[in-house]
């Protein structure tokens, strides 16, 4: 039998955390190693557990969710980090993906969903249908730099990739599936993820939400 994926909660509200624990919990294939309840402890406790995966609350006091997935994912073998959000596509939850996050989860995700979620970004895929992509590249909020600096460095990393690579970039940021994109562009399944893999390297990106808003920055 495989080892069961290890889960970190993060959340200030205890309740919160109980409720996940018991949700996940519950699952043979999955194993609840910690809890924290703020982003300065989930600092500590990821780096001790060592995680696969990490529920991570956006709003709470002393260190944000924000601050701690970036910190996080800037370290050494990071986990995947599954944010948690009351909002759907707020403006620090984008932030967050931008920064690497695996995808967003709202806090009332029905309990199979959640289920299904964890192992999803454990196995290394993104927790976000091509619809909910879309949306949010079009609620992308405007990044810090002026567009048009954001727009010459989008085109400049695009640049760095072949023209079959561009195009498979391409129908990420339209957020089309690797099913979907192989018949597009008549090649298979295998093909295509050998191409979003060394776009991947090319670019230093960790996801497809973060290649659909390079090409979004790039269209500005």
């Amino acid at each position: 039998m495989s080892k069961p994926i290890r889960v970190v909660l993060v959340d200030d509200d205890p309740m919160v955390r109980t409720g996940l624990g018991l949700i996940l919990g519950g699952d043979p294939g999955i194993a609840i190693v910690a809890e924290a309840q703020d982003g300065e402890d989930a600092l500590e406790v990821v780096a001790r557990e060592r995680p696969d995966v990490v529920l991570m609350d956006i709003r709470m006091p002393r260190r944000d969710g924000l601050s701690a997935t970036e910190r996080i994912l800037a370290g050494p073998n990071p986990p995947r980090i599954l944010v948690l959000t009351t909002f759907d596509a707020d403006e620090m939850v984008l932030r967050a993906l931008r920064s690497g996050a695996a995808g967003f989860l709202l806090k009332d995700t029905p309990p199979a969903a959640l289920v299904e979620a964890v192992r999803t970004v454990a196995a290394g895929q993104p927790m976000l249908s091509p619809s909910v992509t879309a949306t949010l590249i079009a609620a992308v909020a405007t990044p810090d730099e002026p567009p048009d600096t954001a727009r010459a460095d989008a085109q400049r990393k695009l640049g760095l990739l072949t023209d079959r690579e561009l195009e498979v970039a391409q129908a990420i940021g339209r957020g089309r599936s690797n099913t979907e994109i192989a018949s597009e562009l008549f090649m298979s399944v295998a093909t295509v993820k050998a191409h979003v893999g060394r776009i991947f390297t090319k670019l230093d990106l960790d996801n497809r939400v973060q290649i659909a808003i390079l090409v979004h920055d790039a269209d500005r």
